[in-house]
């Protein structure tokens, strides 16, 4: 957990980098059950994926998605990234 807690604050200063943490997190916080759909579509295409993220990472966004406790702390690390 503490490996994907490292990948998710990576991802947090991507997307403050780019503006686009409170989008993905309200899309994160909208988006209820239908995330789970989204860990199945990185679990589906993660063969293809593997060539533009590395596995650790697809599988880190995977487990974030299909568990509503990571989804919310990831939401939670991006709100936090937001205030820095």
């Amino acid at each position: 957990m503490d490996e994907d807690q490292q990948i998710w604050r990576s991802w947090a200063r991507f997307l403050q980098h780019w503006g686009l943490e409170q989008s993905v997190a309200s899309i994160l916080e909208v988006s209820g059950p239908l995330s789970v759909l989204g860990a199945q579509m990185v679990y589906l295409c993660s063969p293809l994926l593997k060539y533009t993220l590395p596995v650790t990472q697809l599988e880190a966004l995977a487990r974030m998605l299909e568990d509503t406790d990571h989804t919310q702390a990831f939401v939670s690390c991006l709100r936090e990234a937001h205030t820095q």
